[in-house]
């Protein structure tokens, strides 16, 4: 059946394809079109005009998650492409910051890039293909993919499918950082060129925001033994040091080495960053794009016209080649295997069904795991808690040491926010803070032995005893001076026994209290060692 729904797009595709394709840009002459009609590659989807392909939404009321398989199947299922190696290329970042407006000069390019005029096309030329718009409002949401996938042949003689992305942009006042978060990292885990735009710079808040973002994709995939990740560029839009570092690549790379440099008089935190990016991405660069013009940012009227500022032109010219060109391109690896178009459907599916799910937890920027502290704190409370009876203190050690070890494997294998060396620092801080609640447990249990209650009363008891028969012998055998002594020490005996007494009724001066088990404990440890020692 399925086979058959296949064979049934497969020949609507082949009646559509020379129409779909013959109206693509808008606005260009028809001998224009005429030209490019055997330079366009085939059509991905049923639609007779390709157009941006809504492939996941984002419910605004419960900001959950929904994958349009339908959709996504009918871009990347067709037969000439389905098996081809893809390459995804994905533009993130926050929102109203010109990303569907920089993805429509890569269709742009993607369209002419093997006709003879200039791909860029005319100064008073409209640009179309995702929508986008001036203005402070949002446009993009969720994730959207171009309906066409482009063949593109290698020097090596290879077929690779180029698959555009476009994402919803970070931090809008509709989302939560969950949801910027998801949209993030299923781009960044189902592309194999991952463009981070930024405008005018890059400030730590970016790289932190990259930081939790990677790590939530990290989180939903599988064990991997390479960099979870493939290629990463910063986009700088609106460039303004050109006198520092030059626009381009080539300056580019130089600010950003600077950027992510790694110094040992960096704080911790700052220097955790840098290496978490260092560890997620294969290939890391930069670009820095000048600003297009003050008529791009101020006139509702711009329709993407390229009647703005030369230098922007310039760069656009040098960057888009840098991404698409045949030699540029890098196939969609995931732990060192080429993906199919294919494939990255069943990606996509098993990546939206991970974030659908309750196992990750909700993205926060530092690591809080307060679970497997309370589950042994339940444990401890069950087994000794509250007015429970006294246990045998090998027993609880024994308890202990085996909801210790079961605390400490739920801490281990539950998914957290913040790498490795983040999570190890908080296991260790785990560990000390379970020793000191224990040390409490143990002493609220031995609290409740019958013979530890009364071991105070009970050895003032025995040395008011003792002394008085002591006393007696003394004065017996005429040495009424030592006698007296003995008779001062019963005295403070038996006041500290009234005073014991009189604090564990009235519940005042604990301090003072203290004092006496401590001193009684003493005077029973010395006695206990005397007699040990004697015997054996």
């Amino acid at each position: 059946m399925f086979q058959g729904i296949l064979d049934a797009l497969t020949g609507k595709l082949n009646g559509c394809q020379v129409s779909g394709v013959l109206v693509l840009q808008l606005g260009r002459e028809s001998d224009v079109r005429h030209r490019r009609l055997s330079h366009a590659p085939p059509q991905g989807t049923m639609g007779s005009e390709p157009g941006p392909v809504q492939i996941v939404t984002v419910c605004k009321e419960d900001h959950s998650f929904a994958l349009d398989t339908e959709a996504l199947e009918g871009v990347l299922l067709a037969p000439e492409i389905r098996d081809k190696h893809v390459v995804v290329l994905s533009v993130a970042g926050a929102f109203r910051k010109g990303k569907s407006f920089i993805l429509d000069f890569m269709l742009r390019y993607m369209y002419r890039k093997d006709l003879d005029e200039d791909w860029l096309g005319q100064d008073n030329e409209p640009l179309t293909g995702f929508k986008w718009r001036g203005g402070s409002e949002p446009e993009t949401t969720g994730i959207q993919v171009w309906s066409q996938v482009f063949l593109v042949k290698k020097k090596n003689g290879t077929e690779v499918a180029v698959l555009l992305m476009d994402t919803q942009g970070a931090f809008d006042n509709q989302s939560t950082v969950k949801d910027c978060a998801t949209i993030f990292a299923l781009s960044t885990m189902t592309s194999s060129i991952q463009i981070y735009n930024l405008s005018q710079n890059i400030q730590e808040d970016d790289l932190q925001q990259l930081q939790l973002f990677t790590e939530y994709g990290r989180l939903a995939m599988d064990e991997i033994f390479q960099k979870p990740f493939q290629s990463l560029m910063f986009l700088i839009r609106d460039w303004s040091f050109p006198y520092e570092y030059k626009y381009g690549l080539e300056g580019g790379s130089m600010f950003l080495d600077k950027r992510l440099q790694v110094k040992e008089s960096q704080h911790k935190e700052l220097q955790s960053v840098r290496e978490h990016i260092h560890s997620c991405f294969t290939y890391i660069n930069c670009f820095l794009l000048p600003h297009p013009g003050l008529k791009v940012a101020t006139s509702p009227a711009f329709k993407g016209q390229l009647n703005v500022a030369p230098e922007f032109k310039d760069q656009l010219r040098n960057l888009i080649p840098k991404l698409l060109s045949p030699e540029k391109l890098a196939e969609k690896e995931i732990n060192g295997n080429k993906v199919t178009c294919r494939g990255l459907v069943e990606f996509f599916k098993a990546y939206i069904k991970i974030y659908q799910g309750e196992d990750l937890p909700h993205p926060k920027s530092m690591l809080m795991v307060p679970l497997s502290f309370t589950a042994w704190v339940v444990y401890c409370c069950i087994v000794c808690g509250g007015d429970l009876p006294y246990v045998n203190p090998a027993s609880l050690e024994e308890k202990h040491e085996f909801y210790l070890q079961e605390s400490l494997h739920l801490f281990s294998s539950t998914k957290k926010m913040g790498g490795k060396e983040f999570c190890n620092r908080y296991r260790d801080q785990l560990e000390a803070e379970l020793g000191e609640m224990w040390e409490s447990f143990s002493k609220h249990n031995q609290s409740k032995n019958i013979f530890s209650a009364f071991q105070t009363p009970a050895v003032l008891f025995v040395l008011v005893c003792f002394l008085y028969v002591l006393s007696g012998l003394l004065v017996f055998i005429g040495l009424a001076t030592i006698a007296f002594a003995c008779d001062c020490l019963l005295g403070l005996a038996m006041l500290a026994m009234l005073t014991w007494a009189f604090i564990r009724y009235s519940g005042k001066y604990r301090g003072l209290g203290g004092a006496i088990d401590e001193t009684a404990g003493i005077i029973l440890e010395k006695v206990r060692t005397q007699a040990v020692d004697i015997v054996f």
